[in-house]
């Protein structure tokens, strides 16, 4: 009788360990400067990976990130998070005010993030604010800081 107890004792702390994190994954849509669609799942309880597939200047990125996360002011559902992570980029230099007509450039660089999400408990729905800088070093090279979004990801 004690190790069904303590068996199930354990159970419960592992499955609250589990849910420590109010989603796992979330799939939405971001909109900015740069708009398109982000991914981020949870591989630890405070650590998470982040994919966004966004267009601007009509041209395409891709940008993987890695990202801590934690609780923001001691609120539940309201969290910070900051990271880092890279990007390729396509852009077409017709579309841009910097680049020469007819030239289309590829670009890779290093990004950061960050940001403040809220997780709705009514509904599966998470809202983010964040600021997304680059440093493009191959390509049409240099420093935007423009880069800042709101996303909405379907959660579960």
């Amino acid at each position: 009788m004690k190790r069904i107890g303590i068996t199930i004792v354990l159970a419960m702390c592992l499955f609250s360990y589990s849910n420590a994190q109010d989603y796992n994954t979330g799939i939405g849509l971001r909109a900015g400067y740069s708009n398109g669609l982000t991914v981020k799942h949870f591989i630890d309880s405070k650590v998470a990976l982040e994919g966004i597939l966004s267009s601007r200047w009509n041209g395409v990125e891709i940008t993987g990130l890695y990202e801590i996360q934690n609780r923001a002011f001691n609120t539940n559902r309201l969290d910070w998070f900051i990271g880092f992570g890279g990007h390729v980029g396509f852009w077409n230099g017709d579309h841009t005010n910097w680049g020469d007509k007819g030239e289309s450039y590829t670009v890779v660089g290093l990004d950061g993030i960050l940001g403040l999400e809220y997780n709705f408990r009514e509904v599966p729905i998470n809202i983010g604010i964040d600021w997304k800088p680059e440093l493009n070093f191959i390509g049409y090279s240099g420093f935007w800081g423009d880069n800042g979004a709101i996303s909405i990801r379907y959660i579960f």
